[in-house]
């Protein structure tokens, strides 16, 4: 390499925060890469650090299965209704497996949650559970 060359991040490598109850993961992607691509990424993720299942509450304590197989499983997206205020709830992202981060303007660290469907389930009955963190008041 040159000494004077500088090095940069090339612009379509990104970072995706995928949310699900308590458990946020970092994924490190390209904004060409498909949604099936994007899923096959995280169910990999997911069998290899939760085997036992993904703590979806904690009062009432609540997990759910991660699926065996890339086949047993549908995975649905939603994007904040705020990004400044994750409490605002999320909105269903209709995606194809056919589409890019980039179609969907997904940015480096964009935040989606994710639930995880059985592939029988119709997609409008996702709920999308994300346990935000209660910070406790000092002194309490």
């Amino acid at each position: 390499m040159p000494r004077n060359a500088t090095l940069t991040a090339d612009d379509s490598d990104i970072t995706i925060r995928l949310k699900h109850g308590v458990h946020t993961v970092f994924l490190s992607a390209m904004v060409e890469w498909s949604f099936s691509r994007v899923t096959s990424d995280l169910l990999d993720i997911l069998r290899e650090r939760y085997p036992r299942g993904l703590t979806t509450s904690i009062a009432p304590p609540k997990t759910t299965p991660v699926p065996a197989s890339d086949t047993d499983a549908k995975v649905v997206y939603a994007l904040p209704n705020n990004t400044n205020d994750l409490s605002e709830g999320w909105s269903r992202l209709r995606v194809k497996g056919t589409d890019t981060l980039a179609d969907k303007r997904l940015k480096d660290m964009s935040i989606l949650a994710f639930a995880l469907l059985d592939p029988e389930d119709k997609d409008d009955e996702a709920d999308f559970d994300v346990e935000l963190p209660i910070l406790e008041e000092e002194g309490a």
